[in-house]
Parts: structure tokens; C-alpha cells; sequence
């Protein structure tokens, strides 16, 4: 006999769990801070905004080119740089909705907001 084959469920390529389930959420550590992105620049680099008072242009390192999308309004963690660390730095990672609201509730971008009301 010959056995039929199981259908696999086809799974979209962007989706992810909308569910409103916090896991572990990503702080910056050592030198990284947050920041909010302002524009894109093209290239694969943006202007952002950082929480240090800081505004660099930042681009997103080779490894996660392809893994990590910036749009405009993301919170953001940038690396700065060795050298011209105040002017230029990397993108690390990119926060879900979720997540953003997460690390507004418990305080952790008030520098980052404050800059934003003028």
C-alpha cells in the first residue's frame, strides 16, 4: 500500500506571536543605549535618536542585515562606536510593540521620552 503524504500547514515567512505574552525582553548592557529611530538614510543606515542625549548615524552590522528591519518610530539598541562613538554606532537589536510598551511600563525609556516632548 502506498502511504499518503501529511500536508504541512503552510506558515507565513513574517509572522510571529501577537500574543500578549512578555518573554525575556533585552536591556542594553555596558556601553549600548537606547534609541529611537528618526529617519532612514539608505544605504542600510538611519538617524537616531539616542537616550544619552546623543544623535547618531547608525547602520545595521553585516550579520543581521538581512534579519533586522529599522523603520522610522522603532526603539532601537545602538552600539556606538570606538571611535567617533558620539556621531556613529550600530544597530544591535529591534524591539517588538509589545516589548516597547513592556519597557515603558516599568520606566526603563524615560530619557529616551523626554528628549521626544520639547
Amino acid at each position: 500500500m502506498v502511504e499518503a503524504k501529511k500536508k504541512h500547514k503552510k506558515r507565513s515567512r513574517h509572522a510571529y506571536d501577537k500574543s500578549d505574552e512578555v518573554g525575556k525582553v533585552r536591556l542594553p548592557k555596558g556601553e549600548e543605549v537606547f534609541g529611537l529611530v528618526d529617519v532612514r538614510l539608505g544605504m542600510g543606515k538611519s538617524r537616531i535618536r539616542c537616550s544619552d542625549g546623543n544623535e547618531r548615524i547608525c547602520r545595521v552590522p553585516g550579520a543581521l542585515k538581512r534579519r533586522l528591519w529599522v523603520r522610522p518610530g522603532n526603539i532601537v539598541i545602538v552600539k556606538p562606536w570606538q571611535y567617533e562613538g558620539d556621531k556613529k554606532g550600530d544597530v544591535i537589536f529591534n524591539y517588538k510593540p509589545i516589548q516597547v510598551k513592556w519597557l515603558r511600563k516599568n520606566g526603563h525609556l524615560k530619557d529616551l521620552l523626554e528628549q521626544d516632548e520639547f
